[in-house]
């Protein structure tokens, strides 16, 4: 029997209004993209402000989104989601049992809501024969991997075949799923960056990042990339494309961070 802990915030100094830069010297890189993906993050600034969806051109008063947080056990997946919760880090954690669940709600005006419905799910193997409940009814996923430890790299392709073979979108397309190697602020690292990005592109993610839960680098962008390709998905599935704004370059790849 699986336990679930509930946190439950409400959001609404999260900007998703498109951030206009005075130079570029105030532009840092952040998640790279697949080319013809939906949507776009390309570049950040410290307060975390994103570029692509004007969301209030769009008529969605209120959506729920359930996301996934997946990847072996250890790697950082509930401290990042208490980061981007509850902005804070500690270093005491026991495992996940079973999952745990978080919801942060997202003002984007007096009558426009985003809920984000997170799912921290547990890395063990003993609690991957539920993976298929869990997965239910999701429309976006985070991969997480720990930088320092190349098997959690590795088994990544594993979650994400898991994920591809038993959640789908309705017209049966994989749902967006981010990639993030966390603990970026650790010193030793065993994955090289190269070995990143071929393994995003060959594995069809919309994108992915380097981040640290604990000093939250990279937490909210990541997030808000997600954010940006779930709402895609959901315009696409009500005939609604013309109610989107896009800004930026539409087919170039930006590098990820690369130093945190």
């Amino acid at each position: 029997m699986s336990l679930l802990k509930t946190q439950f915030v409400v959001d609404s100094d999260t900007n998703l209004e498109e951030k206009v830069y005075r130079d570029d010297h105030e532009k840092l890189p952040v998640c790279t993209r697949r080319p013809g993906s939906r949507s776009t993050v390309e570049n950040s600034d410290a307060e975390n402000d994103i570029r692509d969806f004007h969301l209030r051109d769009i008529i969605m008063p209120e959506k729920l989104f359930k996301v996934i947080i997946i990847g072996d056990p250890t790697v950082g997946k509930t401290a990042f989601v208490k980061r981007y919760v509850q902005n804070s880090y500690t270093r005491e954690y026991k495992g996940t049992v079973g999952v745990d669940f978080a919801l942060k709600i997202i003002k984007v005006s007096d009558t426009e809501t985003i809920k984000l419905q997170l799912w921290d799910i547990a890395g063990q193997e003993r609690f991957t024969w539920m993976t298929r409940v869990y997965y239910k009814d999701a429309h976006g996923c985070v991969i997480m991997f720990d930088l320092s430890n190349k098997n959690s790299f590795i088994n990544s392709l594993k979650w994400k075949k898991d994920v591809d073979a038993k959640c789908t979108q309705s017209d049966g397309s994989p749902i967006p799923c981010m990639l993030l190697g966390n603990k970026c602020d650790l010193p030793q690292r065993q994955i090289d960056q190269l070995d990143i990005e071929t393994f995003y592109k060959e594995n069809n993610f919309i994108g992915w990042t380097e981040t640290s839960a604990k000093d939250g680098l990279m937490v909210n962008d990541s997030m808000q990339f997600l954010i940006n390709s779930m709402i895609g998905q959901y315009i696409d599935e009500n005939d609604q494309p013309e109610l989107v704004k896009l800004t930026g370059p539409s087919s170039e790849t930006k590098k990820p961070c690369r130093y945190c």
